[in-house]
């Protein structure tokens, strides 16, 4: 049922953007999986991201007005434990988590502000980890055990908000730097501060959002300019809460969380546009024997 409601609540803010006089500026994806980085099935194991965005114009920075540019969000994503069939007592719980949000993107001087809210669905009726199982029984592979699905974090709803402050610099005509802070409310509470560097030819007239489980930027809006790019960033947040470590029913969380990640990124002179990047995640509570390494695609043709 919560299913139904997150497609109803998705269709009815594209209507919403659409009717209110604004025009589809792009659109984006990100898949991220452990299968591209270490190759382990485990903790933070899966996500899929799918945004669209609306404006007025587009003039290769986000307008001045709060408002006039609206990300429409939709996110799924799997976090389990590091042996899906008889996990340790001191690991994680299986989490399954589906959301959707508007964010808006606008500028005040110098400075890209982004700031939105999501409804993030937790539990069975999300209907992952029944997914989740088809899919590794399709690929002959050993599916989630029936114990560790009963015991995924339960069925709740959690509205969530979501700040970014964040400026470029740039230092050469092929480098730049951009630090931010970060906020969110909700489904998981926290404070991060970071930075982005951007290396080789300059992605002129694009934008990209933030993924949140990576913190990899994934193109929204194509670049005018041809070429290759290094993506590389880093990031450091403080936790106060997390639906996906409840206390009291499994680890506690750890009140430190590191990202730091590297991406590669082309664009054709017809526009086609690829990236891959791997992301190493820190530990995320007391007692994860070690940190991850996840990989993130995105591919976009045009025929």
């Amino acid at each position: 049922m919560r299913v139904v409601v997150i497609i109803l609540l998705s269709l009815t803010a594209a209507s919403f953007a659409e009717a209110a006089g604004r025009e589809r500026l792009g659109q984006g994806y990100l898949v991220t999986n452990d299968t591209f980085g270490d190759f382990y099935d485990r903790w933070r194991t899966a996500s899929v991201n799918y945004s669209v965005v609306w404006g007025s114009s587009w003039s290769g920075r986000p307008p001045e007005v709060f408002g006039d540019m609206v990300e429409l969000r939709l996110m799924g994503q799997i976090i389990s434990p590091a042996n899906i069939t008889a996990p340790f007592s001191s690991d994680r719980r299986y989490a399954a988590a589906l959301s959707v949000g508007a964010h808006t993107h606008f500028t005040v001087k110098q400075w890209d502000i982004s700031l939105g809210a999501d409804l993030v669905v937790t539990g069975p009726s999300t209907g992952l980890g029944s997914l989740q199982s088809d899919f590794h029984r399709f690929l002959g592979e050993t599916p989630p055990s029936q114990a560790v699905l009963d015991a995924q974090i339960e069925d709740a709803i959690y509205p969530t908000a979501v700040v970014e402050v964040a400026q470029t610099f740039l230092v050469s005509p092929s480098i730049a730097v951009r630090p931010f802070i970060e906020g969110r409310a909700g489904v998981e509470t926290l404070a991060r501060a970071g930075v982005d560097l951007e290396l080789g030819r300059r992605a002129v007239g694009g934008w990209r959002v933030r993924d949140p489980v990576t913190g990899q930027r994934y193109e929204l809006i194509r670049a005018s300019s041809a070429g290759w790019r290094v993506l590389i960033g880093a990031d450091i947040a403080h936790v106060f809460d997390s639906a996906y470590l409840p206390s009291g029913t499994g680890p506690d969380l750890r009140e430190d969380r590191a990202r730091v990640r590297i991406g590669f990124d082309r664009t054709g002179r017809n526009h086609n546009q690829a990236f891959f990047g791997l992301t190493w995640l820190g530990e995320e509570f007391i007692g994860q024997p070690e940190a991850q390494i996840v990989g993130s695609l995105q591919l976009s043709f045009r025929f």
